[in-house]
């Protein structure tokens, strides 16, 4: 089963990126796992190469089964973005799916932007399972995987910004920031 939302909005309201800068910074929302994205690597580990079934449990999952933890269901944005974009806080936004940060966050810079993101935000545990019993790689699981951080939000109001999502009762988090060039770089210190 698949299901889509669909809308429209005014060309003249369209944030396509363009107004990214170096310095601004960057966002983050919490997804509640896979979401729609990354489920051949996670079902080749999960059930082909561990043997687990939708039933079983693990520790580091909790009280979720596996099935549970896969299906968790995917989040949408709009009530926690609609306030922002009203009042033109957002200077782009990426919802992170199949590609990860890198591969969602670079459509949206424009020429001789990038940035460092740095990680730090809640990991969900089904993905701490997948890396461990897949033996995956940090790099790996970071193009596959959102890894916790379901959309990211570019503003140059970062504190107004993260006021607003808390007041919504979102647990929002500092993802990075954009920086002059054009790559998208991890940096963990500290973290």
């Amino acid at each position: 089963m698949a299901g889509t939302i669909i809308g429209s909005v005014d060309k003249s309201k369209i944030i396509d990126g363009s107004a990214i800068i170096p310095g601004d910074k960057i966002i983050g929302i919490g997804s509640s796992g896979l979401h729609t994205n990354g489920f051949s690597l996670a079902r080749t580990v999960l059930f082909q190469k561990a043997g687990l079934s939708v039933t079983d449990h693990h520790a580091i999952l909790g009280e979720d089964s596996v099935g549970e933890a896969l299906l968790k269901v995917h989040r949408s944005y709009l009530t926690q973005m609609k306030p922002l974009l009203e009042q033109d806080m957002v200077s782009g936004m990426a919802h992170i799916t199949g590609g990860g940060i890198p591969g969602n966050l670079i459509r949206i810079l424009p020429e001789g932007c990038g940035a460092h993101i740095t990680p730090g935000w809640p990991v969900p545990p089904i993905f701490k399972l997948i890396k461990e019993l897949g033996g995956i790689s940090e790099v790996e699981m970071r193009r596959a995987f959102n890894l916790g951080a379901g959309f990211l939000i570019v503003t140059s109001q970062a504190e107004k910004v993260t006021e607003m999502l808390l007041e919504a009762g979102e647990k929002p988090f500092d993802a990075g920031i954009i920086t002059s060039g054009n790559s998208i770089e991890y940096h963990t210190e500290g973290v």
